[in-house]
């Protein structure tokens, strides 16, 4: 499916800000067998005095800047042409746990894709003995990683109410769990969390989805924001699937990933520092429309 983004991101701050370092990550990953970036560019206002970019760890391109000058708001604009490859048909071969057990401790690849990376606690995402009971729940006797997935992922979708009012950025996936309300990255965090707790490898995954649904379908959660769901690993056979807890769905051509990492602080859209003080603004546009047959 070829799609046409664009990304608007705005920063208004109480008083000027100066010396700011950003690292960015908005662009859609170039991933074998899973999408293609034809085309992207991201634009900054004011002009960064330096700019640079890089690949990190877990493949992300990222752009660092400095902006030396005192502005009182910063923007990030990014748009881009992507194909993305439909969902690969499989059978869901996968194991039982104590076998998905068996075959990570024998893998020795400490590479980005390697699962040794998503089993432990990581930034955002520590261990917490309600939502590892949570998931345990879920996980029957006889169950395939994959199905143990799936049911997370579907009692997350029915237990919790998307409300964009009731978490932050900075909330915990503990707050959330408590709540049994937030947003995409909230569902995520706590499906996450569950995953691990059982020992089964899982990641987080940045990405878009399309705006605009197909006719006869409903329109998707999130759409309009940078979006957020999870990566699976179920075994050598399977490998890593990608589930959405928000829209209880199976992620596919209507996703676009942007980064993948341990939790959300792996793949933070802009962090950065500067010198300033009071209260800051932000607001996000994302469009992801599909590019008509006439004109590809």
């Amino acid at each position: 499916m070829l799609y046409d983004l664009s990304l608007k991101m705005e920063y208004h701050y109480d008083t000027p800000a100066s010396l700011a370092r950003h690292i960015t990550r908005v662009l859609p990953l170039a991933a074998t067998q899973r999408q293609r970036l034809i085309a992207g560019h991201v634009k900054f206002d004011p002009h960064p005095s330096e700019q640079r970019g890089f690949t990190d760890f877990f493949g992300h391109p990222a752009i660092a800047t400095l902006i030396d000058p005192p502005h009182q708001s910063f923007a990030v604009t990014m748009k881009a042409r992507v194909n993305v490859e439909p969902p690969r048909t499989t059978l869901a071969f996968s194991p039982e746990l104590p076998r998905l057990r068996e075959e990570y401790a024998r893998i020795l690849d400490l590479g980005r894709d390697s699962p040794h990376h998503f089993l432990s606690a990581s930034p955002r995402i520590p261990h917490d003995p309600a939502i590892g009971a949570y998931g345990r729940e879920s996980a029957a006797p006889g169950m395939s990683v994959h199905q143990i997935a799936k049911a997370i992922c579907a009692r997350i979708h029915a237990d919790f109410a998307y409300d964009g009012e009731a978490t932050t950025v900075d909330s915990t996936p503990i707050e959330a769990f408590h709540l049994r309300r937030g947003v995409c990255q909230d569902f995520s965090h706590v499906m996450i969390s569950a995953l691990r707790a059982i020992g089964i490898p899982a990641g987080y995954v940045s990405g878009y989805l399309r705006t605009i649904p197909p006719p006869g379908k409903p329109r998707l959660e999130g759409a309009d924001a940078m979006h957020a769901w999870v990566r699976v690993w179920c075994g050598g056979a399977l490998g890593w699937i990608e589930l959405d807890p928000t829209n209880n769905i199976e992620a596919g051509s209507d996703h676009i990933v942007v980064a993948y990492g341990r939790d959300y602080a792996d793949v933070v859209p802009v962090l950065g520092v500067m010198k300033t003080y009071g209260e800051h603004k932000a607001t996000q546009a994302v469009d992801v429309v599909p590019v008509p047959e006439t004109v590809r």
